[in-house]
């Protein structure tokens, strides 16, 4: 009689059984599979981890670069922009057209500014030249003490410079004048005009010259046909530094050439300090503009051999 209640028992533990091969097997899936993933996660992290890093940092620079520059083109265009808004209420050209109308003077001091920044390469590129091609080409005694002294105007600081500079000017008439600010500018011009023009004269093949000498050119038709138009790129380079240079020049401006010489960068300043930022932002524009265009000239004059002659 106790017999056929044996094979329910039986039946019952095989399917016991079956189950918990069954779970084992989901188990043992579930944990391979997190394995795999975790895997592939790792690798996923071990690869984007250095790219993610690399993109961040490059956002903070584009953000530390562009940041202001964004807010200063939101200034140039902003009609209205109160606080606590953090964007312009009203957008418009009213500010371009005072800044352009003939009472606004921008006009007149941009092209004081352009006609100070080629005076001073004028002046700049007459020193530099000769002076370049004497300490890149000849073997003069104490070279690297005549290239350190002219970093002496970038060592001392502006301020005192200026001051004295502008008290000396005050007495022998060249305060106020276009002649004493195109001098303060060429004190900063000359330090970048003959360190790059000797290196661009350092940079040439001697031997051109002298195939051309044994050939029975004179020293004069050596330079003026061979070496000059050889190192033109980099005296070119050098005349866009000093036009930037004295196109951008606020403190020297201001101790000699106030109140009659007006550049852009001094309306600037005007602006800023009687809190017209919407003016000061569009002068701002009107400097970075040319300096922009002419950095990307630049780069296509300065080569790698001229670079490694800096200094040299």
């Amino acid at each position: 009689m106790m017999r056929p209640s044996a094979q329910p028992s039986s039946l019952q533990g095989e399917a016991a059984h079956r189950q918990a091969l069954h779970a084992r097997r989901s188990l043992h899936a579930s944990e391979e599979s997190a394995g795999v993933g975790r895997g592939v996660t790792d690798v996923v992290i071990a690869r984007l981890g250095p790219n993610l890093l690399r993109a961040l940092v490059l956002a903070l620079l584009a953000f530390i670069i562009f940041g202001p520059l964004l807010n200063l083109v939101l200034w140039a265009f902003a009609e209205r922009w109160y606080f606590p808004n953090k964007l312009p209420l009203q957008y418009g050209f009213t500010f371009w057209q005072r800044v352009f109308a003939p009472r606004g003077n921008a006009v007149a001091s941009l092209g004081t500014s352009v006609w100070i920044a080629a005076l001073t390469v004028a002046f700049s590129l007459a020193v530099a030249v000769p002076a370049g091609y004497a300490l890149g080409r000849l073997k003069l005694p104490w070279r690297g003490l005549i290239l350190l002294a002219f970093l002496l105007p970038q060592a001392v600081p502006n301020l005192p410079v200026y001051v004295n500079i502008a008290q000396v000017f005050y007495q022998i008439g060249l305060a106020g004048t276009i002649t004493g600010v195109v001098l303060v500018h060429a004190s900063h011009g000359l330090v970048l005009a003959v360190w790059i023009a000797s290196a661009a004269f350092a940079s040439i093949d001697g031997a051109l010259e002298e195939a051309a000498r044994n050939m029975g050119a004179s020293a004069w038709t050596c330079f003026r046909t061979i070496t000059l138009p050889l190192a033109a790129p980099g005296i070119m380079a050098s005349a866009i530094f000093v036009f930037l240079e004295s196109l951008d020049e606020f403190t020297g401006t201001y101790f000699v050439g106030v109140p009659d010489v007006t550049t852009l960068p001094l309306l600037m300043f005007n602006a800023s300090m009687g809190g017209n930022y919407q003016i000061a932002s569009i002068t701002a524009l009107l400097l970075l503009v040319p300096s922009i265009g002419f950095m990307l000239v630049v780069e296509r004059f300065l080569k790698a051999d001229v670079l490694a002659m800096v200094g040299r």
